[in-house]
């Protein structure tokens, strides 16, 4: 798509005149009738709301919630409901950890994962309707250090490009080197070697490239991603409890723990520190403060007199800049994505935009907004993703505009996200070969393999095994025989869900790993 800011379309407004008739001695003084606004068609959706639309999907909330808290035992969620610039309904359901009393409330601080990409694109909307920056700023004007493979890509690339997933970067491009410890200025320098696919007109989601234009947004205000949010977004809004820092979370007495489900129950196994990818998915919040800022949202901006960012800066975030999901067939809908949000159109023919966010280690996340019904929904849940957050507002979202449920989403949501939680890694769920080759002496293996991606790749043999280390963190993985000269290791945390199974295939003069393979570098020079 070209960038540029989206213009804004004139609302039409007819005007229906009554003029009295009569001779110029005895015409009464003209009565103007009342004004009739008209939509423009564009903004006309195909079914009208039902009566009380939002009060009747709203009193059915507890019923819903309490359903799937039910049927997935998932420890907690809590919900709110934003209409008529007011929350109407603030609830939280279960507990903060499983096993435990402490309740779920409307203030319970959650990781918010993806969702923080929303909430960055409202900080950078800000910055724009300063005069600060704009959507379209080059990124090389912001932060010169930064840059991908191709130099005419860097050279145009633009904050909005990075906003809206259209840089050509790989999908997810970056979260492994999370994974093993690398920070933030690490991964961000580190993305120049990613391959990439061509400018503009690929979508892959990415939330180090977003990172990269929240962190040069940043930069040139001269203050950290963290404390420009508090500045201009979560201090305006009162938002005390939300925050871009895992520290604070972490701090927070009424904080919700992510919990994985193994062998069929919740359990808190792992604790996810995002602060790396804080713009992208760093940021925590309770459905209390996220309700403030989907009023502003639904205020185009400003909520109670307090304007975050002005109707012109906002409006090409919340609205279609890149094909997110390309229709399969004539009579489906698209998918889209505007800067930090889904930007959609509903069954009913109306626009909405939301998010969903979700931690393998622990949380689902989930916003709609539907402004023609002046209603927004927000769902956060301490659970890896099954799809609940979304199954509720979806339910929610069919209420509003047809006084109705009118599909299985819990079945839908399940199909959807259920491969988020799948093994990755070549050899996952495969039986080890019955008559595997045999290895080399292990002593043959041990030494230092290099990559200029991922960094030194360690083989040593500790109590006649041998042992991966890679990374800043010093991620060690036991490598076990598999057949000849490759080994398996089973790669760890938010990107390797329980079960994930890697090779490690040694070569004449290198190492293959599999897992740090997905795009073409996982390849280790001794």
């Amino acid at each position: 798509m070209v960038p540029g800011r989206v213009m804004i379309t004139a609302l039409v407004v007819s005007m229906a005149v009554v003029v009295g008739c009569g001779s110029a001695d005895d015409a009464p003084t003209p009565t103007p009738a009342p004004t009739t606004v008209q939509l423009p068609p564009n903004q006309v959706a195909g079914v009208p709301l039902p009566d009380d639309a939002v009060d009747r999907a709203v009193a059915k909330l507890d019923e819903l919630a309490a359903a799937l808290m039910e049927s997935s035992r998932i420890p907690g969620m809590a919900v709110a409901v934003v209409h008529g610039g007011e929350t109407v309904y603030a609830k939280g359901f279960g507990v903060r950890a499983a096993g435990t009393q402490e309740a779920v409330d409307a203030d319970t601080v959650f990781q918010l994962a993806s969702v923080s990409k929303s909430l960055a694109a409202t900080v950078v909307a800000h910055q724009v309707g300063t005069g600060a920056i704009e959507w379209t700023t080059p990124m090389v004007s912001l932060l010169p250090s930064f840059a991908l493979a191709d130099p005419a890509t860097t050279a145009e690339l633009t904050v909005g490009d990075l906003f809206a997933h259209r840089s050509g970067l790989p999908d997810h491009a970056g979260d492994r080197l999370e994974d093993i410890g690398f920070d933030r200025a690490a991964i961000l320098d580190k993305l120049r070697l990613e391959p990439l696919d061509p400018f503009r007109i690929s979508y892959h989601y990415t939330n180090f490239g977003l990172t990269a234009a929240a962190e040069a947004v940043a930069t040139a205000a001269g203050t950290s991603w963290e404390q420009l949010s508090d500045d201009v977004l979560y201090g305006p809004l009162d938002m005390s409890s939300t925050s871009s820092r895992f520290d604070d979370f972490q701090a927070r007495p009424n904080r919700a723990v992510g919990h994985m489900r193994v062998d069929g129950a919740w359990v808190a196994e792992a604790v996810r520190d995002p602060d790396a990818q804080s713009p992208a998915g760093g940021a925590s919040s309770s459905v209390n403060d996220m309700a403030r800022w989907l009023a502003a949202l639904l205020g185009t901006g400003t909520a109670d007199g307090t304007t975050i960012a002005p109707a012109q800066a906002l409006l090409p975030a919340i609205t279609p800049q890149v094909i997110s999901a390309p229709a399969r067939a004539p009579q489906a809908r698209a998918g889209y994505y505007g800067f930090g949000f889904n930007a959609s159109t509903t069954p009913a023919g109306r626009t909405d935009y939301s998010h969903s966010g979700a931690f393998a280690l622990g949380a689902a996340t989930n916003f709609v907004v539907i402004p023609s019904a002046d209603v927004a929904i927000v769902a956060l849940t301490n659970a890896a993703p099954i799809g609940i957050p979304e199954t509720l507002t979806a339910e929610f979202a069919d209420l509003v505009q047809f006084g109705e449920i009118r599909e299985d989403w819990r079945a839908l949501y399940e199909q959807v996200i259920a491969p988020l939680n799948d093994p990755v890694g070549d050899l996952a769920g495969k039986p080890a070969p019955t008559n595997p080759a045999p290895a080399q002496p292990l002593s043959t293996y041990p030494g230092s393999y290099a990559n200029e991606y991922w960094g030194p790749a360690v083989i040593s043999e500790d109590g006649g095994e041998l042992v991966l280390t890679i990374g800043p963190a010093q991620q060690r993985y036991p490598l076990r025989h598999w057949d000849g000269d490759t080994f398996a290791f089973e790669p760890s945390g938010e990107n390797a869900p329980p079960g994930s199974v890697s090779s490690a295939r040694f070569t004449d003069d290198g190492l293959v790993l599999d897992y740090f393979d997905e795009n073409g570098l996982g390849t280790f020079t001794r």
